[in-house]
């Protein structure tokens, strides 16, 4: 098994208001009544810039089966402004029970690059979802004046 590379610029302070707009953006897009699982992927940061990634995985249906969706974004903070770009992609459908599967080949895949994801089971609850959130500061989530 190969050694982590370790980050000297893990101190880097990212973007802190990526990730939790990411979040809302993909509670917005799918429902949370929809969404089954969320894998959260440790963020890559650079300075005041970061990008990371988001997958869900949703029910479809009235069977078993689960749409992967995943929220990539990229984020930067500049002396005047904040950036925040996510983009949403259906990557396509699946058992649930394959799931974890798959996002061992996403970190395999990432070589250096990811980390082992943090699994939620959101299970369709918006009080699940809402205690998530409670972990982000609130104020991350307001929009900079102009």
């Amino acid at each position: 098994m190969k050694e982590p590379i370790v980050d000297e610029r893990a101190e880097d302070p990212g973007v802190p208001e990526a990730l939790p707009r990411t979040l809302v953006a993909l509670r917005d897009r799918l429902r949370v009544e929809a969404i089954d699982r969320l894998w959260i992927f440790p963020p890559l940061r650079r300075g005041r810039r970061e990008r990371g990634l988001v997958a869900a995985s949703v029910h479809v249906g009235e069977g078993e089966r689960r749409l992967l969706v995943t929220a990539a974004y990229q984020a930067e903070r500049t002396g005047r402004t904040l950036t925040v770009e996510h983009t949403l992609h259906e990557e396509g459908e699946a058992p649930p029970e394959l799931l974890p599967r798959v996002m061992e080949g996403v970190v395999r895949r990432a070589g250096d690059g990811f980390g082992d994801p943090r699994e939620v089971a959101v299970d369709r609850s918006a009080a699940t979802f809402s205690a998530l959130m409670d972990e982000f500061d609130p104020t991350l989530l307001l929009v900079d004046s102009p």
